[in-house]
């Protein structure tokens, strides 16, 4: 929704990080405009606010029947703003975390201790938010019990499938899927062998979960 100055994103009732994903996907549609957020709880309140603070756009939040309104301003208003990496004078320099390439290494099916039912959640939305990066990784390699994530079953199979598609590269540990009894029920990605696994995060950064 939106008129001609004003964008409007309704993000009430989404998990984290669908309602920064959905106004950072605002913002970069129509640079120059004024973007409002509508959002139902505290969390996401802040997670929008901080987005906006990292962008340099201003914010201000209305609370108005138990809802959240969050106006956020292009700096220097809608005529000057322009997307800095469209600027010929901006160059991203090597070596700074933003240009290295690097893999993710995914050795459980649910994130962090604790309770496991919250920890495949938070699983499920890392992944998702891994889709929406600028800076994806080059390979998302599948451990131990990351294994069931890639396999018949999985509620992440579809969101792996189109980081596939868009080249990132998905292994799964073929000893692992072998100790599981999975290997035939491998839905998405390669079989990898340990060599293949310890090169690749010899050469890159390794995210490891």
């Amino acid at each position: 929704m939106e008129n001609d100055n004003n964008i409007i994103v309704d993000a009430r009732g989404k998990a984290c990080p669908t309602p920064v994903i959905m106004t950072k996907k605002a913002v970069e549609s129509a640079p120059g405009k004024t973007v409002t957020v509508i959002v139902d709880n505290e969390v996401a309140k802040e997670n929008v606010s901080k987005f906006a603070a990292s962008i340099s756009y201003d914010v201000a939040v209305e609370s108005r029947e138990g809802l959240y309104y969050l106006t956020l301003t292009p700096p220097g208003g809608a005529a000057q703003h322009v997307r800095m990496e469209n600027q010929p004078s901006v160059m991203k320099c090597e070596g700074t975390l933003e240009s290295q390439t690097y893999v993710v290494v995914v050795t459980t099916d649910a994130f962090g201790q604790g309770d496991s039912t919250l920890g495949k959640l938070l699983m499920k939305n890392y992944i998702y938010a891994l889709k929406e990066l600028d800076n994806k990784p080059s390979s998302i390699i599948f451990l131990n019990r990351g294994v069931f994530l890639t396999t018949e079953g999985s509620e992440v199979i579809n969101d792996l499938e189109e980081l596939e598609k868009i080249g990132v590269e998905i292994i799964s540990c073929g000893t692992c899927l072998d100790y599981y009894n999975l290997k035939e029920k491998l839905q998405v990605g390669s079989v990898g062998n340990m060599y293949t696994i310890a090169e690749k995060m010899s050469k890159n950064r390794a995210v490891v979960l």
